[in-house]
């Protein structure tokens, strides 16, 4: 599968699962050969992009292969790659869940199997500005607080989440989404709720989501994935 194709295809996963919003949003992959990253491209929803919806661009944006639109967005994605080598894939969305949840400034808390991928430690979180990441160094900044993480939550505006391929960036982001609805479920009854304890939570993250068990899942995905 070509790199555009897996960036189609992780976008058209998204779409199904809590991560659309119109044409906004974007998931890109790192080219396996150096040549630059691959982007969905703008002006397009999650559930329509193929192939040939999917541009190669430049650190700094520049269009290097497809006829597309470039995301003005571009430098969350090329910024955290340029800042973490371990990192092949980026999702950045306007989930719903993740958005209401930021704004109450809770700690996300593993509640159900999910919320272990990212507690302990709390998510990391951006709040520099709610407005769009327009310019590399706001791309930057983005890089810096998500750190060495897999998650970040910007603050009125969405979330991002990284992966060393598109499968775990693109399962990573909707596991997040349903960490964030879960908790603002119970929020929303009670002030006060069980969830797992730091030893709990680790173990339940090694075993919930070790390599074969995402592969397994990923698999699930695409054998349920609406067909267009």
């Amino acid at each position: 599968m070509t790199p555009a194709d897996q960036v189609a295809l992780g976008c058209r996963v998204l779409a199904a699962h809590g991560n659309a919003d119109l044409i906004w949003g974007h998931l890109s992959l790192r080219d396996p050969g150096g040549a630059g990253t691959w982007l969905k491209a703008a002006g397009h929803g999650m559930e329509e992009i193929t192939a040939e919806r999917v541009v190669l661009i430049a650190r700094d944006g520049t269009l290097l292969a497809g006829d597309g639109r470039v995301h003005l967005e571009y430098p969350i994605h090329t910024e955290i790659m340029a800042a973490r080598p371990d990192v092949g894939a980026v999702v950045h969305s306007h989930a719903e869940s993740a958005v209401a949840f930021a704004a109450t400034g809770l700690p996300l808390h593993p509640i159900g199997h999910e919320g272990t991928l990212f507690w302990p430690p709390d998510i990391a979180r951006f709040t520099a500005t709610g407005d769009l990441i327009r310019d590399r160094a706001l791309g930057r900044a983005v890089a810096e607080a998500i750190g060495d993480r897999n998650a970040l939550l910007l603050h009125r505006h969405g979330l991002v989440t990284t992966g060393p391929d598109v499968p775990t960036a693109v399962m990573t982001a909707i596991f997040l989404e349903k960490a964030c609805r879960t908790q603002l479920q119970v929020a929303a009854v009670t002030g006060t709720y069980d969830h797992s304890d730091k030893a709990e939570a680790l173990a339940k993250r090694a075993r919930c989501y070790a390599p074969e068990q995402l592969d397994a899942a990923w698999n699930y995905l695409l054998r349920t994935l609406p067909t267009t």
